[in-house]
């Protein structure tokens, strides 16, 4: 995949947990977790506006597009 999802990353710098970010952005913790460990194939704008607006940071922030066939050592 060329899009990886810096989520974990980003709340890790915010320290904010994923029960407190579900209960804030309306997302079900489960949904989280999926978006956490890259288990999703698409996300909505609806909750990528609500994660960056609970977060404080842009979409750009939250994704990265990575060359196909490197991985995050090659780069």
């Amino acid at each position: 995949m060329s899009i990886r999802l810096r989520f974990d990353c980003v709340t890790d710098e915010r320290e904010v947990g994923l029960r407190e970010l579900s209960e804030r952005v309306g997302i079900a913790p489960a949904s989280l977790s999926r978006i956490e460990t890259g288990g999703i194939r698409a996300i909505r704008f609806s909750t990528l506006s609500g994660l960056c607006e609970v977060l404080g940071c842009q979409p750009g922030d939250l994704l990265e597009y990575v060359p196909d066939g490197k991985d995050e050592g090659g780069r």
